[in-house]
């Protein structure tokens, strides 16, 4: 397990988020998934979290930059903040 600021796509600010709702490593925001992640931090620490957050968290989980998200997943992800927005 790593620190989420080593994680891709997520440094310090993001990371304090994350720990802000109790999720303090790489293994508990993967465990978590992207979506439960980002609803956490949306309702408790940031009402602002935006899209661009939510694929930062997918890409950090998978260990790929944001823009390598498959499409089919990214796609998915842009149906789900439309649902939760």
């Amino acid at each position: 397990s790593m620190d989420i600021s080593q994680m891709k796509n997520l440094g310090k600010v993001n990371e304090a988020k994350l720990n802000q709702v109790g999720i303090m490593d790489s293994e508990s925001l993967i465990h978590l998934g992207t979506e439960q992640a980002f609803l956490k931090v949306r309702d408790l620490v940031d009402d602002g979290a935006c899209m661009n957050f939510l694929l930062a968290l997918e890409g950090a989980i998978q260990d790929l930059p944001k823009k390598e998200i498959q499409t089919a997943r990214k796609t998915a992800l842009q149906a789900f903040y439309r649902q939760v927005r």
